[in-house]
């Protein structure tokens, strides 16, 4: 508990009074009635921001002498699931930097996965060269939800490793939402994300569960990327279109992991099923654009001749991620209102919202050799093809090295590999230098800003350092959010110092150039 506000000195008579704490995760209300004249406090206490416990709906008092009994606290502030997973062991390594730091907001985590000796194995390699640190390894496999159920109880927030999400997401989904307990995932996974809202934002509502996806690579330098570039456009000014390139480097070749590419395979396979669940969802309010303008460009191959790239069209879940924010921003001018949010945050959040501006957007990968998406194009048409039919995809996933040329392992990369890799994404928004202008449809954009995000390795390195970054807002900053429900990282991180985190911890946003392109 990191102090008890505003009672540290507590009254020796008078009436019932407010008491509020804060511990590192959550935020209480006390309401105490001193009757110090019999030598005894009695008092009850309320769970703000989780799911209460049997024994919090009945009503807890308690009687000491001249004190009260602190209010009841998680066993574990952080648990990361699948912890022993590719992915996952790079998780542990990044939360391992921030654990002994007395500013850190977890200081109780926990590492969970249904196989414990190889969990170990990856706390061993997290801490090297150090021995590992006497860290709890819980037992817990999706096959087995009441072993989700249990170990999530006693959780403040977990955070999911666990991939395809597909076909193990939602049994940790629901048993988080079931025990009212907050959840982070790295899925990039359109069908996942959008059929985890339809089945369970009224219920996570409803026990305090806050559900977020795509806290990695996938899709948090896009969201994060996006606002940033937005506010570059200063009134009267406002940008029609965004578009993203993807750039990858490295001084070797990279190999990625064979989550990732099961996770493309099954969402290409399964793509009319994301469909049809949009189909049966309610129409939702759009964003509204400054004129509809020129389509984003749908050519196979693009050359973008002010970044000197050859770039085509990503089938990522950044676009997706993106626009189910504005959607929810056009839902909720100012964004999202914390059950228990501060005076600071929101007249923070009120001022943030105003500066984001929707436009059209798209994703491309973008490489400086027309021969560097060779590979891009290759992979794709046989998961395209091959995706189509189920003999087809046996074969893609028994054998990713031969259909990936190479892109893709069951090991995955080396350590060096990793180190070697960088990321680019450069943000070319075309619009008018004044809002009036949009409203004279026969003239085309007249401004154009670029911005960049740039940072290390995407699945391995920024991934993890973007999921931890997340997790330790929502520690901090609890009470500023919902009380719960499912969302998109954008809306709920919008507001907070992520961009700033990020910047501090090697992922940068900049700002790259601006000019006219009337001729």
């Amino acid at each position: 508990m990191a102090g008890i506000l505003p009672c540290a000195t507590w009254p020796k008579s008078g009436p019932s009074f407010n008491c509020t704490l804060f511990n590192t995760n959550r935020h209480w209300i006390i309401s105490v009635a001193p009757y110090f004249t019999s030598g005894t406090v009695r008092c009850s206490w309320a769970r703000a921001n989780s799911n209460p416990s049997p024994e919090f709906r009945r009503g807890i008092s308690c009687h000491s002498a001249m004190a009260a009994e602190a209010p009841p606290t998680f066993e574990f502030d952080l648990v990361i699931f699948g912890a022993s997973g590719f992915t996952g062991k790079y998780v542990i390594r990044e939360a391992l930097k921030f654990l002994s730091s007395p500013s850190c907001p977890f200081k109780t985590l926990a590492l969970a996965g249904r196989n414990p000796a190889k969990v170990s194995e990856s706390l061993a390699w997290a801490a090297a060269p150090c021995p590992p640190p006497p860290i709890p390894i819980v037992s817990a496999d999706v096959s087995d939800p009441s072993s989700l159920v249990a170990l999530f109880r006693r959780t403040s927030l977990v955070l999911n490793c666990v991939g395809p999400f597909r076909l193990y997401g939602e049994p940790v989904v629901a048993a988080c939402v079931e025990a009212g307990t907050d959840y982070l995932d790295i899925c990039g996974e359109p069908e996942f994300m959008e059929r985890m809202e339809a089945e369970f934002h009224d219920r996570a509502k409803k026990t305090g569960a806050l559900v977020v996806s795509a806290c990695g690579f996938d899709s948090v330098p896009a969201e994060v990327g996006f606002m940033f570039h937005s506010r570059q456009w200063e009134p009267p000014a406002v940008p029609n279109r965004v578009e993203v390139y993807v750039v990858l480097e490295s001084e070797r070749k990279i190999v990625g992991n064979i989550g990732t590419y099961e996770s493309a395979v099954l969402g290409v396979a399964n793509a009319s099923q994301l469909q049809d669940l949009r189909r049966t969802r309610p129409r939702r309010q759009r964003p509204e654009i400054p004129i509809p303008g020129p389509p984003l460009k749908a050519q196979l191959i693009e050359r973008q001749k002010t970044l000197g790239l050859w770039a085509m069209k990503l089938p990522s879940a950044d676009a997706t991620i993106v626009r189910r924010t504005l959607t929810a921003l056009t839902e909720n001018p100012q964004g999202l209102q914390g059950d228990n949010e501060i005076e600071e945050y929101s007249e923070k959040r009120e001022r943030f919202w105003p500066t984001v501006k929707p436009a059209h957007f798209g994703v491309k990968i973008g490489s400086k050799s027309p021969f560097g998406l060779i590979t891009f194009v290759i992979t794709g048409l046989f998961i395209g093809l091959l995706g189509m039919f189920a003999f087809g995809m046996k074969l893609l996933l028994k054998f990713p090295e031969i259909f990936s040329l190479g892109s893709f392992s069951k090991k995955g990369p080396t350590e060096d590999e990793v180190k070697a890799a960088t990321f680019k994404m450069w943000f070319v928004g075309q619009g008018y230098s004044d809002s009036r202008l949009a409203s004279e449809r026969a003239v085309n954009p007249d401004t154009e800003i670029i911005t960049r995000v740039s940072g290390p390795e995407v699945g391995y390195s920024a991934t993890p350092i973007i999921l931890i970054q997340c997790a330790m807002i929502v520690l901090n900053q609890r009470h500023n959010f919902p009380n719960g429900g499912v969302y998109t990282p954008g809306i709920v991180f919008g507001p907070t110092d992520l961009g700033e985190r990020l910047q501090a911890n090697g992922i940068c946003f900049e700002f790259i150039s601006k000019r006219s392109l009337r001729h």
